[in-house]
């Protein structure tokens, strides 16, 4: 399932528009192997900030047993890395040196365990209140894809490094060989030690990652609307006194959780479990064409026909 497309970027240089176009082919081959997979999610372009520290990973995959970094890398000449995981590539007749992308995912990875394993708590353990293997025990893999007419002397390569590197053609092939995925009734066969994710894990998961990536979307449109509001006055949405939002199981008005999810917010209901979208018609005039925002704590939903706002939470 592709949670987060590739976002194409208004690029000048050829050197960038080389590196994008790379990305591009990457996601596409996910695409078409992963946008119908129930088990394995794919975020691309994934930018997340954590101890004021940022990192962009190129495309991340969330699968049962773990997770695997995808670097990408235009490279259309000759690549060699030496011993020393030193990279150099040749352009024309050229070799010039140049940074390891091996390394900088591995940097990558590193922040995003710590940012995992700093909310470990709310991801894993909230969902049954015992604690859980975190992610320490899971599977961490990192692949550097270059493009598919680049060079590569596997001879002279270190292992390792050449474990990680691959074509991009071939990418699908290294992340099935990576994930081993197989029906439950395989595994059972085959005795798969792996600790994996619950379905309700993967979930918390994946909409834990989501946040991160709408959470800085919403501090550029409070910057933004800020600005605007500095210069003209904006009207207040309706503020509803009985409680619109409540449990579509139990009917519960106020014992849930508001949550970001793959299809947005919703609340999850602490007594039954059961998860709730936060968009509904508009109370006002009846519309479907409304849209649920977020600023600081309060939720609101906002409809596009009649313009009124009702803060829901």
């Amino acid at each position: 399932m592709i949670l987060k497309d590739k976002t194409l970027q208004n690029v000048v240089s050829p050197t960038a528009k080389a590196g994008q176009k790379q990305e591009q082919d990457v996601a596409f081959f996910l695409r078409r192997a992963f946008k119908d997979h129930k088990q394995v999610f794919v975020i691309n372009d994934f930018k997340f900030t954590h101890n004021n520290e940022t990192a962009q990973i190129d495309h991340l995959i969330v699968y049962p047993f773990g997770f695997v970094l995808i670097e990408s890398k235009s490279i259309k000449g000759e690549v060699k890395v030496n011993d020393f995981g030193e990279w150099t590539r040749s352009f024309g007749s050229k070799w010039s040196g140049m940074a390891s992308p091996i390394k900088q995912v591995e940097l990558q990875q590193k922040l995003l365990r710590e940012m995992l394993f700093e909310h470990r708590e709310i991801i894993l353990n909230k969902l049954f209140g015992i604690k859980q293997q975190s992610f320490g025990l899971r599977c961490w893999d990192n692949v550097c894809v270059v493009s598919s007419n680049a060079v590569i002397d596997r001879d002279s390569m270190p292992s390792d490094v050449s474990k990680q590197l691959v074509k991009t053609e071939f990418l699908v092939d290294k992340l099935n060989k990576l994930m081993k995925l197989r029906n439950k009734g395989f595994r059972l066969i085959t005795v798969d030690t792996r600790p994996d994710f619950s379905d309700k894990e993967l979930d918390s998961i994946t909409s834990f990652l989501m946040t991160q990536i709408n959470q800085k979307t919403v501090n550029k449109e409070k910057i933004n609307k800020e600005a605007v509001e500095a210069i003209a006055p904006v009207e207040k949405p309706n503020v509803m006194t009985d409680a619109v939002l409540q449990c579509k199981s139990c009917g519960e008005k106020s014992d849930y959780t508001a949550q970001y999810g793959r299809y947005g917010y919703f609340i999850k209901c602490n007594k039954c479990e059961t998860n709730t979208a936060m968009k509904m018609p508009c109370v006002s005039c009846a519309s479907k064409n409304t849209k649920v925002t977020k600023k600081k704590e309060a939720y609101t939903l906002n409809c596009s026909d009649c313009e009124q706002g009702t803060v829901l939470i």
